[in-house]
């Protein structure tokens, strides 16, 4: 599909339900995943049960819903690239799981429900999570060759997301967030962590959408500045509930950033100067789909609802 030029004096939509949205979305991914996933009770049933356990512990699925949020602004459809949004979460909860070990951050909470390891066990732990990440791979490989789509575009899309999910980009992140611990840093090199171990993978699930849905490389683009103003200002969010946040909503502990000595947003501006940054970084967004028509209109909904949550 070649880029569609804007259409002038079309009313956009902002009244999308962003909620509902997410809901829908989520509806879809998880009776797509437990369908693919081998069934708990499956040998080795230790590791299928915590991969489960960690899968279907609530969340928005704001990265599956990304992904066809993506695919809907480039003319595709939900369903065309749920395979896609189904691996995109394999990767995020593969990372939630490592991050809350001992040897990260430590967390005993995840979603309001104890974390994988404290479950688990972290030989199990750190298993499932090994798991979730080579499924989400088995996923999108199966995809290209259920001759779902163009397998080139699978292909790409593929490489796109290990690259996101590798040294240079979340897991990059992660390593240069825990090297940044009790050091002074600049806002450009916290900036860095924040575009790596959080932006990345936003910004390739609305990539993998719009490649999937043959859109044209002004689309891909467009979308991927979106993606890179999303993820920065979602992170920044993240930093400033650590502060604020309450655990109820939040779902898992309050104040650890505090207590490793993380480089934060609202460690080096402040809280209020953060939601500013958050808010700036919201609205370069919103800009880079200015010319997307009203498919687009769950982006715009959903870059207002990361600056807005409460967990």
């Amino acid at each position: 599909m070649k880029d569609a030029p804007a259409r002038p004096g079309r009313k956009v939509n902002t009244l999308v339900d962003i909620e509902v949205y997410l809901k829908e979305c989520t509806a879809l991914v998880d009776v797509e995943l437990d369908r693919r996933l081998p069934d708990a009770a499956a040998p080795p049933a230790v590791i299928h049960e915590a991969m489960r356990y960690s899968l279907f512990s609530g969340g928005k699925r704001l990265r599956p819903a990304l992904v066809m949020a993506g695919a809907e602004a480039a003319g595709g459809t939900r369903a065309a690239v749920l395979p896609a949004a189904c691996a995109m979460e394999c990767i995020h909860v593969f990372s939630l799981i490592h991050d809350d070990l001992p040897c990260m951050d430590d967390d005993d909470l995840r979603r309001g429900k104890p974390t994988c390891h404290r479950q688990f066990g972290e030989a199990v732990a750190l298993l499932a999570g090994d798991a979730l990440e080579s499924f989400a791979f088995e996923i999108m490989a199966e995809a290209a060759l259920e001759g779902r789509g163009n397998a080139c575009d699978w292909l790409r899309c593929t490489a796109e997301l290990a690259r996101a999910t590798g040294s240079r980009g979340m897991i990059g992140g992660q390593a240069l967030d825990m090297a940044a611990q009790g050091q002074e840093v600049s806002c450009e090199r916290l900036q860095a962590i924040h575009r790596w171990k959080t932006g990345a993978l936003l910004t390739v699930s609305l990539r993998m959408g719009a490649v999937l849905s043959g859109a044209g490389e002004e689309s891909v683009r467009a979308l991927t500045r979106y993606g890179e103003g999303v993820g920065l200002a979602f992170q920044i969010m993240d930093d400033i509930l650590d502060v604020v946040g309450d655990e109820a909503k939040t779902g898992k502990r309050v104040g650890a950033d505090v207590l490793l000595d993380k480089a934060t947003y609202p460690r080096l501006f402040g809280v209020e100067r953060s939601r500013d940054l958050a808010a700036g970084a919201v609205r370069e967004a919103t800009a880079a789909i200015e010319r997307l028509d009203g498919r687009a209109d769950p982006l715009r909904a959903l870059a207002r609802f990361v600056v807005e949550r409460e967990g």
